[in-house]
């Protein structure tokens, strides 16, 4: 379908890559990997004809088409997101006859809207509304709609959240066409690629299977052709030393030319050193001062935005040392909560309460709320400067040449820089004044993966306590000690790492089970009244009969909410008392106490995650009966 063969390309006196070849088959679903840097959008670019090779060719197969989903949108005009979703499907013709109209094309592009995200009535909506995370979503839309042979995705779960990329995962894994996808999401590339290619060093290599079949390859690999290179070493200075000692003694001149010509030939056909890795970020975090034991609590705190609550009387403690990664569905609060322990969002009622000697960093989701656009990449960082840190340009410049900022990297706007730049930066400021309660909000988003390894290493060394959201399960299993389920206001702590979590919630998938066993929290929008039959279509009989199971029915599920509330009150309480005697110093002078204690908050939060999931089945119900029965009143 797609050919390159010996493609070069360089920019001024850096050559990206040079010889390039790749034969790419209507059934290859291929990840393109490598550092930041390497070159990877700009193989997209020539391919897609956007920019001219230097030397070298790029053949498609006649008819073949392909379609391209970049890093970033473009603006958009007056149009809808349904008519961005159906715009890569033309019906063209060389008459009006001729146009073949898809009755199928609207329908089949508002489920896959569905699918990623829009609720019913969003596709109707002008795309101008929407924040640009949406309408990437809706120019990926549009690329499943059109349904090319040849799918170019460039970092396409970016601007995905989990259970939007859960439904692309899998909608991908039934596509028709060929895909090659640019990705820094190790359980993506896993879940499809049955080949990796990657850039480095200004070559392409090809490795079969999913990515980590490609890193024990590329490691095998490796070994293999040290082993070569130092034999042949070897060999040629055993080879150099006969010469070296023989060449001028007339007996065996003939001996030692004809070796010498045997050093040449190994020379021409030597395996060449492995490379070294390329450049990439590493660094440690700084040892913060030591906080106290309770680092921050949270007491009855009530959050909302405008009429809709997200948090009523809520109750969390986070301990030194602690690593706690939030999962649940969307619109759960997980970012909220966030928000609310970093004090960047007011409380309307409650308390916050950070414990002694805490200092607090915040790492958001959105880069940019942590850093000043219009500043270059030096000013963001130098601006932390106080009388405390005695901040220099040379320790600056250290610090940002760790986040591979160098030389006149360090005056670009940042504006201008790339989303992985921009997260790079993020980080470097988290070094300059450490905190010791770090809150971190999808922070391996945009992020490499050599760039998430380092991030992993430095937090792994991390003295402090970690509160973290992520969708990337590789970096929750690396650091979460603790999984605190958010769901409909609720906070449900697992006293284990993900692997614990996993066998609670009883998940079949490692990635599903972060959402695992729950519906969509985000508030309901109003929905249309059902039509309801005519009134001559029942007898007034009837209606009284139907209202009077509905009453009885009601009543009965109203005693059963309340006995659910106050079970879950209970076994909260239960919690509580259990936690606290856990905290108690006493508690670890009576040999076994604290192990026995440990198993019976295990059990009692097992208890209260079954009590919560009835007590939601049975107040959806009992809402949904009730607004029936006021309707039909």
């Amino acid at each position: 379908m797609l050919t390159l063969a010996d493609v070069s390309k360089s920019y001024g006196t850096r050559t990206l890559f040079s010889e390039v070849s790749l034969f790419v088959a209507r059934t290859d679903r291929l990840g393109l990997v490598g550092p930041n840097g390497a070159g990877k959008s700009t193989l997209f670019n020539l391919i897609l004809g956007e920019e001219t090779t230097d030397e070298g060719t790029i053949t498609w197969e006649r008819g073949a088409d392909f379609g391209f989903l970049p890093q970033e949108s473009a603006p958009v005009g007056d149009e809808t997101v349904l008519e961005i979703a159906t715009s890569g499907k033309k019906h063209q013709g060389e008459s009006a006859e001729e146009w073949d109209i898809d009755w199928t094309l609207e329908p089949r592009a508002k489920k896959i809207l569905a699918g990623l995200g829009f609720r019913e009535g969003d596709a109707e909506r002008p795309a101008k509304t929407f924040s640009g995370g949406w309408v990437m979503r809706a120019h990926l839309a549009r690329l499943l709609v059109s349904e090319p042979a040849l799918l170019l995705l460039d970092e396409p779960t970016n601007h995905l959240d989990l259970e939007a990329l859960l439904w692309f995962q899998d909608y991908l894994t039934r596509y028709p066409g060929g895909l090659i996808i640019i990705s820094h999401d190790r359980a993506f590339l896993n879940a499809l690629c049955t080949g990796i290619l990657e850039l480095r060093g200004g070559r392409l290599h090809r490795y079969t299977g999913n990515y980590d079949d490609y890193v024990a390859e590329k490691v095998a690999r490796k070994e293999q052709q040290l082993a070569q290179y130092k034999n042949q070493q070897r060999e040629i200075e055993h080879l150099q030393r006969f010469v070296d000692r023989f060449g001028a003694k007339a007996s065996l001149a003939s001996r030692a030319k004809s070796k010498e010509k045997q050093i040449e030939r190994l020379q021409d056909e030597a395996v060449e050193a492995p490379e070294e890795e390329l450049k990439r970020i590493h660094f440690k975090f700084p040892q913060p001062p030591r906080s106290g034991l309770k680092v921050i609590t949270l007491e009855n705190v009530e959050q909302a935005y405008g009429e809709h609550v997200v948090y009523r009387n809520l109750n969390f403690t986070a301990e030194r040392g602690q690593r706690t990664v939030l999962v649940g569905p969307n619109g759960a609060g997980k970012s909220t909560l966030l928000k609310i322990l970093a004090d960047v969002v007011p409380i309307r009622a409650g308390k916050r309460e950070l414990g002694s000697n805490v200092l607090t960093g915040y790492f958001a989701q959105n880069r940019l709320d942590n850093l000043r656009p219009d500043a270059t990449v030096f000013d963001n960082v130098m601006e932390l400067r106080t009388n405390e840190n005695q901040l220099t340009e040379q320790q600056v410049r250290a610090i940002l040449g760790a986040f591979l900022f160098r030389k006149d990297d360090v005056f670009k706007k940042v504006s201008v820089l790339s989303g992985g730049e921009k997260s790079r930066l993020a980080l470097a400021r988290l070094l300059v004044n450490p905190p010791n309660l770090l809150l971190m909000d999808e922070p391996t988003t945009h992020l490499d993966i050599p760039s998430i390894d380092a991030l992993v290493g430095a937090l792994k060394n991390f003295e402090g306590t970690l509160v973290f959201i992520s969708h990337d399960v590789y970096f929750i299993r690396a650091l979460a000690q603790s999984v605190l389920h958010v769901h409909s206001g609720r906070l449900t702590p697992y006293a284990g790492n993900y692997d614990y979590y996993l066998e609670k919630s009883r998940a079949t998938n490692e990635r599903a089970a972060l959402t695992a066993g729950f519906t969509d929290a985000r508030p309901a929008q109003a929905q249309p009244a059902a039509a309801t039959p005519p009134s001559s279509s029942k007898t007034a009989e009837q209606r009284k009969s139907e209202a009077r199971a509905r009453s009885n029915e009601i009543k009965k599920l109203r005693i059963e909410v309340g006995k659910l509330e106050q079970r879950v009150s209970e076994l909260e309480g239960k919690q509580s008392e259990l936690t606290a005697a856990l905290e108690a110093p006493e508690t670890y002078q009576e040999p076994g106490k604290a192990q026995h204690l440990n198993r019976e908050l295990t059990a009692i939060v097992d208890q209260l995650t079954a009590a919560t999931e009835e007590w939601e089945t049975a107040a959806t119900r009992l809402g949904n009966l009730e607004r029936i029965d006021s309707e039909a009143k």
